[in-house]
Order: structure tokens, then C-alpha cells, then sequence
């Protein structure tokens, strides 16, 4: 019994002997670790913060019909050029029955009344011709005869505007005339012949008859996240990219940063506007859709390195980078870090052109898709 336990106890000292030979044989055979290196380049770095948003005209005027009623005729539509005067639509007006009767019984009330002077001048006038009445009661009745007159004639005037919206005398002016307030491009001409319309007043902003702009005045229009708004200000430089012109890049200047936030989708979005220097060869709609990288800051033909490169310490947190001594030898350096564009960072001292740095990290290599 004795005998065969230790056989048992001599068998389990040789496995595992023989175990951990064979482990060490082969961790003894692993290649060792070959470093790759890669070395400084002279890049063009841009900082920037996107923002998305669209193109729209900078100042943009609604033509409302200052009178209800009907589309009778629309003169112009979307694209054309029109001066300020220029007649957009008119409009047929659809009279309130109460409004027509109340117009209708003023009249009459006015005919009466002018009826009454009438006779009143005749009677004054017969009796200052037997000198009965001295001239000054004679001129009070002519003054009184010719109100009533003229309170006639602005009943009928008042009936015929509530009727058909213009009067005689008033074609120049007629409000069913839809005109122009401003030069500019017709953009739309959001209703058609045969439609209603309100009148713009106190209670209500009215239907619009046109939109028209100056498209040759077009601004940037968008919102950035309010993790990018404490970096930008106003008078930075914008570049535009408008998805429906390729290849076209539009430069802008930021005018103006709303200065209060608004929720969307979980996160507060910040109103930006940046005024276009719009290329007199190319034409941009109103409403397309664009991107502006707001510049942040900008280094042209600096010393940079890729940012995968760059180590931190773990207590002091500065960046270093190990340089490369001999084969497979590489000695810690401390550098000192500008501006990065989220690839290349810009390096102002600690390393020279030709230095050989460790990728001690994997790094993608040029114009790999993510």
C-alpha cells in the first residue's frame, strides 16, 4: 500500500515537471514583440466643429392681402423677378350679407337726410330772396345741404368697397390688387386661382399671396450641440457645403449665436447664423440643406504626428512619445502638443522630423474606411 502511494506521489512530480518544461519551451519559442514606427509628417491641421443647418435668404417678405376674398387671378410664380409696385394677384371679394345690408341702409338713411337739406336750401333760400333771413342762416343751410351730400356720396362709396373691394376714383389704389412691397425672386405662390384668403389685421396674420426675397443676400442657417457652442464665437470664418452642388465650398462669417438653447431629440441645440459670400457663377436655392465647419483654429505645414501615437503618463498626464535608439530600442520623449483635428495632432517641441516613433497602438493606415 505504502508502496504504491508513492509511486502515485512520484508519477504526479514528474507530470508536473514535465508540465512546466513544456510551458517554458514554449513561451521560449513565441516570436518576440516587433514594434512597428512611423515618423513625423508636415500636415495642414484645421480644427473645427460642424454644424447643420440650411440656406435661406436673409431677408425673406410675405405679400397678404390686406381684404378677404376670393383668387381671381395670380400674374406671377415661383422664380420669376419682380420690382416693388408690381401687381402679384388680384382678388374677387365675397361680401358679407350683414355688411352689405348695414352699407345698404346707410345709404338710404343718407338719401333722406340729403333729401331733407334739399328742401331745407330751397326753403332758406326763398326766404332770404324776401329778406326774411339774413345770408349767414343761408350759408348754414348750404353748409348743411352739402355735408348731407357729401355723406351720401361716402355711403355709396362704402357700398361699393364691402361690395366688389374697389370704388370709383380708386383703381390705382384697389386693395383687391395684390402688389409687391418688395424687388426681389418670387419664391412661391402658395395658392391658386379659385382659392380663399383672408385679410392680414389685428387677430389674424393673414393668407399669403407670395413669398419674395433677394437671393443674391443668402445666410447660413443651423444649430450646433451645446457641447460645441462654448468653443465658437461670433466673426469666426464658416465653410459652407450645400449637398445638392458638389465640389462647391461656400465661405461664410458667423454673425450671430443664440444666446438660449432648445431641446431636440434629448440634447439642447443652439441657433447659429453666418452671412454667405455667395459666388456670382452659382446658384443656390432657398431651403437646400448644408453643412458649415466652423473654423476653430487653423496651422498650416506643421510638424505633426498621428494621435494614436501619443502616450500619456498615468500620473502626471502629459504626452510623451518613445523614439526609436536602435533595433527595437525606443527611449521616452516629452512633447508638447498644439492643435489636432481629431487625427493629426500638431507637435511644437520634443521630437525632429526624422525621428522614428513607436506605434505602440494600432494605427490606420492613409485613407482607411472606418
Amino acid at each position: 500500500m505504502k508502496k504504491s502511494v508513492t509511486i502515485i506521489i512520484l508519477l504526479l512530480i514528474a507530470i508536473t515537471f514535465g508540465g512546466a518544461m513544456y510551458y517554458l519551451y514554449q513561451k521560449n519559442a513565441e516570436d518576440p514583440i516587433v514594434y512597428e514606427t512611423a515618423e513625423p509628417s508636415k500636415q495642414n491641421i484645421i480644427k473645427k466643429a460642424v454644424a447643420t443647418g440650411s440656406i435661406l435668404p436673409l431677408e425673406e417678405v410675405l405679400i397678404k392681402p390686406n381684404i378677404s376674398g376670393v383668387i381671381e387671378e395670380i400674374f406671377v410664380e415661383g422664380g420669376d423677378y419682380v420690382k416693388s409696385g408690381d401687381l402679384l394677384a388680384r382678388i374677387k371679394v365675397v361680401p358679407n350679407l350683414n355688411a352689405l345690408n348695414n352699407a345698404r341702409n346707410a345709404i338710404d338713411a343718407a338719401k333722406i337726410a340729403l333729401d331733407d337739406q334739399i328742401r331745407n336750401l330751397t326753403r332758406q333760400k326763398s326766404l332770404f330772396d324776401k329778406g326774411v333771413i339774413s345770408k349767414v342762416d343761408l350759408e348754414r343751410a348750404e353748409v348743411a345741404h352739402d355735408q348731407a351730400k357729401q355723406s351720401y356720396a361716402a355711403a355709396n362709396k362704402d357700398y361699393d368697397i364691402i361690395k366688389t373691394g374697389t370704388s370709383r376714383g380708386y383703381g390705382n389704389v384697389a386693395n383687391t390688387q395684390i402688389r409687391s412691397t418688395v424687388g426681389g425672386m418670387v419664391l412661391e405662390v402658395p395658392v391658386e386661382v379659385g382659392n380663399q384668403v383672408i385679410e392680414s389685421n389685428t387677430f389674424n396674420e393673414g393668407t399669403t399671396i407670395a413669398a419674395i426675397a433677394d437671393v443674391e443676400k443668402m445666410i447660413f442657417e443651423g444649430k450646433v450641440d451645446e457641447s460645441e457652442v462654448g468653443k465658437i464665437e461670433e466673426n469666426l470664418p464658416l465653410e459652407i457645403t450645400v449637398g445638392a452642388i458638389e465640389n462647391t465650398v461656400f465661405d461664410a462669417v458667423l454673425d450671430y449665436i443664440a444666446p438660449k438653447g432648445n431641446e431636440e431629440n434629448g440634447a439642447i441645440q443652439f441657433e447659429i447664423k453666418g452671412t454667405l459670400n455667395k459666388q456670382d457663377s452659382v446658384f443656390i436655392r432657398a431651403g437646400l440643406s448644408a453643412n458649415a465647419s466652423i473654423i476653430l483654429g487653423r496651422a498650416d505645414s506643421v510638424l505633426a504626428i498621428k494621435e494614436a501615437l501619443v502616450q500619456f503618463d498615468d500620473e502626471t498626464k502629459k504626452p510623451f512619445v518613445e523614439i526609436e535608439q536602435g533595433e527595437q530600442q525606443f527611449e521616452r520623449k516629452d512633447i508638447e502638443l498644439g492643435i489636432s483635428d481629431g487625427i493629426f495632432v500638431e507637435v511644437k517641441s520634443g521630437i525632429a522630423e526624422n525621428d522614428k516613433i513607436k506605434v505602440w497602438n494600432k494605427v490606420e493606415p492613409d485613407g482607411a474606411v472606418n
